[in-house]
């Protein structure tokens, strides 16, 4: 059984809305992940029809106090000031097994006070996707959301065409986002803005709490886990898609597996969402982004810092201006392991641009590439020891 707790829920309630999930007439549990769940301190698995029962919504597990979280974000550039939680539940808290507190969530599980006419719900598709890729990513070391439990519903959700619905039970260290600081900025109540930040940095980045500006410290923080994630992402040939404010998480892990893809042919301009009609999204601009998104978060925390007036900005744009070195370094030395080379190495640089203008000539596979790669070099140490 898990073991809930809610600190969230002592933020000032601007921040999250209570809410409970609707009923689905006929959960069936499809996926459920043992390992993460031993993980989060569930010693003994439940039957497969209680499991239904929980990740559906139908009967909450003990302890659950469902809330809807509100956010506000940049979509595509253009600010919207209130989105939120439209078909989503935060259940609560739960210290795993290393002492770190996880959000435990349902998404899919009906209307909430933010759903702005949709209908809560979540095809199967989608959740299927998120389950397998977000699982993927945290087998090869990229931060990520994880996924507990898919659960199909018994009922049909019209999208294009009618679909069979389901629930996807989600696991993050936190569901904080820059768009959560663009929601409370745009209010304009700084002690909402600073329960807020204090929460960051008590649960995310306690090493800030005692630098001589604790929210600077947190931007500088903040903007490191994104470089270093970035950097993740392109070694992979992972397009998120949809990097919005909202997405963009601020413990620093890769969030809402939308239109995702692993690219099959090289191609920097890659681009998956299909609304992404001027190429904000590709492949290429994915660290421009990041960065953009997080000048955002910057300014909504200028409010907070010591400094004011123009000294105040240029302390933070300094910051920003770190994300490229930080990037480029965490780039530089992935690069150098894939390639099998010191990461001070220089080759790494000049080899990897080199193999990327024959990927992209060649419409060639990254992984494929790097696969083959492996295989090649195997064999030539073969025939060496021969």
């Amino acid at each position: 059984m898990l073991t809930f707790e809610h600190q969230f829920a002592t933020l000032p309630e601007p921040l999250w809305v209570a809410c409970q999930p609707t009923p689905v007439a006929q959960p069936s549990l499809i996926a459920f992940n043992d390992d993460l769940a031993a993980q989060l301190g569930m010693q003994t698995r439940p039957d497969d029809a209680t499991l239904a029962q929980w990740f559906s919504g139908n009967r909450l597990p003990p302890g659950a106090e469902p809330r809807a979280l509100g956010y506000a974000g940049h979509q595509f550039g253009n600010f919207v000031p209130q989105l939120g939680d439209g078909r989503a539940l935060l259940l609560g808290e739960v210290v795993d097994q290393q002492g770190q507190r996880q959000d435990v969530q349902l998404k899919g599980s009906g209307r909430t006070p933010f759903s702005r006419g949709g209908d809560g719900r979540s095809p199967l598709g989608p959740v299927l996707r998120e389950y397998l890729v977000s699982e993927f990513m945290a087998a090869v070391g990229v931060p990520t959301t994880r996924a507990l439990a898919a659960v199909t519903t018994g009922e049909r959700v019209v999208r294009q065409m009618a679909e069979p619905g389901a629930i996807l039970t989600r696991v993050a260290r936190s569901h904080i986002r820059v768009g959560t600081f663009q929601f409370a900025a745009v209010r304009r109540d700084e002690a909402v803005l600073k329960a807020l930040a204090d929460h960051v940095i008590a649960r995310h980045y306690p090493e800030t709490a005692n630098a001589d500006d604790p929210y600077l410290a947190l931007l500088e923080a903040v903007t490191a886990r994104q470089a270093a994630l970035v950097a993740r992402w392109m070694s992979l040939g992972f397009i998120h898609g949809v990097m919005n404010t909202d997405n963009c998480s601020i413990a620093g892990d890769t969030i809402d597996y939308g239109p995702c893809a692993f690219m099959e042919q090289f191609d920097p301009q890659k681009v998956f969402s299909s609304i992404d009609q001027g190429g904000r999204y590709a492949f290429n601009h994915q660290p421009g982004i990041a960065q953009w998104n997080l000048a955002r978060f910057a300014e909504t925390l200028l409010p907070l810092m010591r400094e004011e007036g123009e000294a105040v900005v240029e302390q933070a744009t300094e910051v920003l201006r770190g994300f490229t070195a930080r990037f480029g370094a965490e780039q530089r030395r992935l690069h150098a392991d894939k390639l099998g080379l010191a990461p001070e190495s220089d080759r790494a640089v000049a080899l990897m641009e080199a193999l990327e203008t024959q990927m992209h000539q060649g419409r060639m596979d990254m992984t494929a590439t790097f696969d083959a790669l492996t295989h090649y070099a195997k064999t030539l140490g073969a025939q060496a020891l021969s």
